[in-house]
């Protein structure tokens, strides 16, 4: 015999669009709509495996909710599950500790909050079935810099022991510290599943513990590519453990290279492009691709691209639209002109290339008045938008570098074909 669940975490159900560059109206509505449409679907993976449960490992929300439309969107998906018998165990993570919706809404009998008090749930199972016990641990605070592991309860001798934590385990780059601990001390508890949420990247460690971190369902912006899921536990009696990747995503954010050396036509660039773009489209698991193509490499075109970027974007976007479910979300151009052998010193606009590059992007001064201008902008944008100049100091000033140097290609792209044209 089995118990089966579905587990998910990060769902952020409304979470608002955080990418600038989504300002085509039918993009930016179909990533506002994507988290609803892949909770649905995890609701739909339940109903349509029958399995027990549905644990949800924090952060159902991106924050500090106040929409009833969201609350009774909830409502309505969990009602589906009750009304089929699966239950349902959801612990809060550091964005759905501000949320007044999981504080407020009253929910079927069927759904389990879990508190800031660790509790252990146990599973009626039949006569003669192995007993199943769910644990969990919720926050009020979006931030928990310890390990919590210890404020769990005991392992339940004799019962599959499942574990429910919000954890950015050893710590990652792109997260935040929260509850950490390490495999050897999820391992230590004697459980026999925990089921993680925070980090929005996938990864399992198996064995007689299973350590899962689902990532998320529905990925928000480029920083989150990749294919998206939830995933499917099978425990049997005998503590065996079966995991199935489910993919939920409606779209899928891809980062897309081309490399244009040796490329001295437009129209081989474009069919280059093209050829990249129905690539990625074949290998997509979701029905809609939001791409991020960036063009590097030494051609002659690299003048012409810069200064004409708003015609290659709507070629790039035509063949997008002819490829189908595809979008373009921003193209950047990295390519560099090809330097000649024995090139004329007096060139003036290759001069001022060399002064820009060895001496202006180089300068101190530069540097300082350019951070200054990003800071102001920064601090003007809404909060969802600030992490586009980076999460730390050190990432602020890749940007602010990166900005600089398109910034200086730019402009002699445009002077060199000016000088070409007269």
């Amino acid at each position: 015999m089995t118990y089966r669940f579905v587990h998910a975490a990060d769902i952020h159900l409304d979470s608002p669009l955080r990418s600038l560059a989504l300002r085509h109206t039918d993009l930016a509505e179909l990533i506002g709509n994507a988290t609803r449409q892949a909770f649905v679907r995890t609701i739909d993976l339940c109903l349509d495996e029958q399995v027990d449960a549905l644990v949800i490992a924090g952060d159902l929300y991106d924050g500090d909710q106040t929409s009833m439309k969201t609350a009774r969107f909830l409502a309505e998906q969990l009602r589906r599950l009750d009304q089929a018998g699966i239950r349902v165990f959801i612990i809060r993570g550091n964005h759905d500790a501000l949320s007044r919706i999981t504080k407020e809404l009253v929910l079927p009998d069927s759904v389990k909050v879990f508190g800031g008090r660790a509790e252990a749930i146990a599973i009626d199972r039949a006569p003669g079935r192995v007993p199943v016990v769910i644990h969990g641990l919720s926050f009020a605070q979006p931030h928990a810099p310890e390990n919590l592991l210890g404020r769990f309860r005991p392992v339940v001798d004799g019962a599959i022991n499942i574990g429910i934590l919000h954890t950015s385990l050893g710590g990652s780059r792109d997260h935040d510290l929260y509850a950490p601990c390490s495999l050897f001390d999820l391992q230590a508890t004697g459980f026999h599943y925990w089921a993680l949420g925070h980090v929005h990247k996938r990864s399992t460690a198996e064995g007689a513990c299973a350590i899962v971190m689902p990532g998320m369902p529905q990925g928000r912006d480029i920083n989150e590519a990749g294919p998206k899921s939830v995933t499917l536990v099978t425990i049997s009696d005998d503590r065996s453990i079966r995991l199935e990747e489910h993919f939920t995503s409606v779209a899928q954010f891809e980062r897309i290279s081309i490399d244009a050396t040796g490329l001295d036509d437009w129209r081989d660039l474009v069919s280059a492009l093209t050829r990249a773009l129905e690539n990625v489209r074949d290998e997509v698991r979701a029905e809609h691709l939001v791409a991020r193509v960036r063009i590097t490499g030494a051609t002659p075109l690299a003048w012409r691209m810069r200064r004409d970027s708003d015609l290659l974007k709507a070629e790039a976007d035509d063949r997008a639209s002819v490829i189908g479910r595809s979008w373009i979300e921003q193209l950047e151009i990295a390519s560099r002109p090809v330097e000649e052998r024995g090139e004329a010193s007096g060139d003036p606009i290759r001069e001022l290339h060399r002064l820009i590059e060895d001496d202006v992007l180089t300068s101190a001064a530069l540097r300082s008045e350019l951070t200054s201008i990003a800071e102001e902008i920064r601090a003007q944008l809404p909060q969802e938008c600030r992490d586009i100049f980076g999460k730390d100091e050190a990432a602020f000033q890749d940007v602010v570098a990166r900005l600089a140097q398109e910034g200086a290609e730019g402009v002699v792209a445009r002077l060199e074909a000016a000088g070409g044209e007269s």
